[in-house]
């Protein structure tokens, strides 16, 4: 009689928190998250504080955190979550010195919303969980903005200590990405708000969740993506996308 090798047990799927002050947001990752083999979503969290009892509860693997909450927010918990998990930080806010604090602080990666794709989530979670950084192109462009202002006049430039942790073939691509997006999206000239919005649409997100994502109507969402579109010369979501993302 012939034996079959036993198949090996899938690998069960990492446990992951969410923390965002937004409810729209927090359903979207939930949804996405938990609805795959190879993750779930096992709590949320709207604020810092109770992030932390969701972690202290529930232990998850990877903790996928939010700057910008009301009453504690994820900076001021980034110190005490990331003795409890790996932590990820996924959020719009890619303003130089909050990416700095949060890498120094202990986060093991930072997504800015709008600049990966599901599979590159995924991906970017299970690295973070191995001890692998991840920083999106908005992050990276962060980071190097401040080497290229910090660094003396006639010096050679030394990069800022987590630079110097990610491997110099990640970095090198995340240079690349990041020179390449400001090429090709400054020619456009949308405004920081404009800008913002145009990466929710290539996200994949609805008007009503942009305009929740925002804390602004969806009338000004209109308002905004008929500026966007006339700026790109499109007439469509996918069209205006597939431009901002240089892939048109």
């Amino acid at each position: 009689m012939d034996h079959f090798p036993s198949r090996e047990p899938a690998a069960p799927p990492l446990r992951l928190l969410v923390a965002d002050d937004n409810p729209v947001v927090r359903a979207g990752l939930t949804a996405l998250l938990s609805g795959r083999p190879d993750t779930t979503v096992v709590a949320e969290a709207a604020d810092g504080r109770e992030a932390y009892e969701a972690a202290v509860r529930h232990r998850p693997d990877v903790i996928l955190l939010d700057v910008r909450m009301p009453g504690v927010d994820g900076i001021s918990a980034l110190p005490h979550l990331v003795r409890l998990a790996p932590v990820m930080m996924l959020t719009y806010s890619h303003e130089t010195e909050t990416v700095r604090e949060a890498l120094r602080l202990g986060a093991g990666g930072y997504l800015v919303h709008g600049e990966f794709t599901t599979e590159q989530l995924v991906r970017a979670v299970r690295d973070v969980r191995e001890g692998r950084p991840h920083v999106t192109p908005g992050a990276a462009e962060a980071l190097l903005s401040f080497l290229l202002t910090s660094a003396p006049a006639h010096t050679e430039p030394q990069p800022p200590p987590i630079l110097s942790e990610i491997p110099p073939q990640k970095l090198s691509h995340l240079q690349s990405s990041m020179g390449q997006s400001l090429q090709d999206r400054s020619r456009y000239r949308l405004s920081a708000r404009e800008a913002e919005i145009m990466d929710l649409i290539a996200s994949g997100m609805t008007n009503q969740q942009i305009a929740a994502a925002c804390f602004i109507s969806e009338k000004t969402v209109k308002n905004h993506i008929n500026r966007i579109f006339a700026k790109l010369h499109s007439t469509t979501r996918s069209q205006a996308a597939a431009k901002w993302l240089g892939v048109a």
